[in-house]
């Protein structure tokens, strides 16, 4: 009763945010499927149904990502994703091993600091390291007939592009079950941060 009286509902998501999570994730778990599916892991659709899908997701997604780093830095939320040392250290440890034991959670969220330090460099890492490789290498083999016929053909192949995509998806991968894992079990209840992306609201430490 003493943690819940310090504790103060406050609305943290807003309704772009929440839109451009779950529209997000759609579209991803829309790609994966079709995209295994190019890759022949299974048959569900054909082929071609599965490719067409797969660009009608991509360029869906492309164009919602754009809007989404347009309103990141223009309401100045971009900064929810910067880096920082402090309490980086707490925050691996409790992933480590605190989590399993019960200890109090090192971190909690804020309005102005919606993730924990970990969490932050996780965010950054898939913005600026596997969505662009994802990406870009989509779009090269998307247009392949076009660039390669040109300088750029002499020095990627085929080959390299696509198992930069293929490794570039499953890290990828490795980070939804990470981030679905996460939200599943660190909230109080087991759902309290899911919910969280539903309604915007979330209990934080009261005065910050």
């Amino acid at each position: 009763m003493l943690f819940r009286s310090l504790m103060t509902r406050v609305k943290l998501f807003t309704g772009f945010e929440r839109f451009w999570h779950w529209t997000q994730a759609i579209l991803i778990f829309g790609m994966l499927t079709t995209g295994f599916e190019i890759h022949g892991t299974y048959s569900l659709l054909g082929f071609q149904q599965a490719l067409d899908l797969h660009i009608i997701f991509a360029w869906t997604l492309i164009g919602l990502w754009a809007f989404a780093i347009f309103w990141h830095i223009t309401t100045g939320e971009w900064r929810q994703y910067v880096p920082t040392g402090k309490g980086l250290i707490a925050m691996v440890l409790y992933y480590g091993y605190g989590i399993f034991s019960g200890e109090a959670k090192p971190y909690h969220k804020t309005r102005r600091a919606k993730h924990n330090p970990l969490q932050r460099l996780a965010y950054l890492g898939f913005k600026v390291a596997i969505a662009p490789a994802i990406w870009i290498s989509g779009l090269l083999l998307l247009f392949y007939a076009e660039w390669s016929r040109t300088a750029l053909g002499g020095v990627l192949s085929l080959q390299l592009v696509a198992w930069v995509h293929t490794a570039a998806v499953f890290a990828l991968l490795i980070f939804l079950v990470a981030h679905i894992y996460l939200a599943a079990t660190m909230g109080q209840p087991w759902y309290a941060l899911l919910k969280s992306m539903f309604t915007g609201y979330e209990e934080v430490e009261e005065g910050q």
